[in-house]
């Protein structure tokens, strides 16, 4: 009766996420008490990748004390009586599943493909061969370099932790770091960490880490790029009821 209540009176609840497999993946998400724990396993595989059939979830109170496992997909999260700060561990199931091995975390397991200075140079239509032909037919456009303070004006209302919106493609997410970025062009540049795995890294680039997010949700994109604001985290089921 007490878990019919909470889901009447409570629209959601907001729950930090863990991984069995990917230690550096502890976002906080916020789920609809009413959704069915089939719901919520499929918003989960959105977040980190295991499908809902190689999928084990159990719920953990904030002291870290085991709650339940969420067995039955059919009953709605909210008859487990999760609260604000607890925990939801997914257990990849899969041993061969994409999240095994360390293989979204550590890309020295990723082998790389290598090219000798000697054979790029033989190829066309390379991004080098493009710069030689740019600067034989406009050598002074060519030498305009970048300054160190590209953008910085930009920068002035963006600010670490604000909620953010990402053109093209309309992708939402947190503001993590703002600055120069050593390992790419000069000028300012912002770090942010989507809300969907719509990144390319984990917050490192080339080697140099900006700052800390979950595996493909991380991305250093252009202050012009970027707006803030009251930009709530999307719900895809609630898109799709619309």
């Amino acid at each position: 009766m007490a878990s019919l209540l909470q889901i009447q009176s409570d629209d959601s609840v907001l729950l930090r996420i863990t991984h069995s497999n990917i230690k550096s993946f502890s976002p906080d998400v916020r789920f609809s008490l009413q959704m069915s724990v089939e719901a919520v396993k499929e918003k989960l595989w959105k977040k980190c990748g295991t499908s809902v059939n190689s999928m084990s979830v159990e719920l953990y109170d904030d002291t870290g004390a085991k709650i339940s496992d969420l067995t039955d997909n059919l009953q709605p999260l909210g008859f487990y009586s999760p609260l604000d700060g607890y925990r939801l561990h997914v257990i990849d199931l899969d041993p061969s599943s994409v999240t095994s091995g360390g293989w979204l975390e550590d890309t020295s397991l990723v082998e790389k493909y290598q090219i000798s200075e000697e054979a790029y140079d033989k190829l066309d239509g390379t991004f080098r061969k493009f710069k030689e032909k740019l600067a034989h037919q406009n050598p002074s456009a060519h030498e305009t370099k970048i300054s160190d303070n590209y953008m910085e004006d930009l920068c002035s209302k963006i600010k670490v932790g604000d909620r953010c919106q990402v053109e093209p493609g309309e992708k939402r997410g947190v503001i993590k770091f703002v600055g120069r970025a050593e390992t790419l062009a000069p000028g300012f540049w912002v770090g942010v960490q989507y809300d969907e795995p719509l990144g390319k890294h984990d917050g490192m680039v080339k080697g140099t880490r900006y700052f800390d997010c979950p595996p493909l949700h991380g991305a250093l994109v252009r202050p012009d790029k970027v707006k803030v604001g009251d930009y709530p985290e999307r719900d895809p089921f609630e898109e799709e009821e619309i």
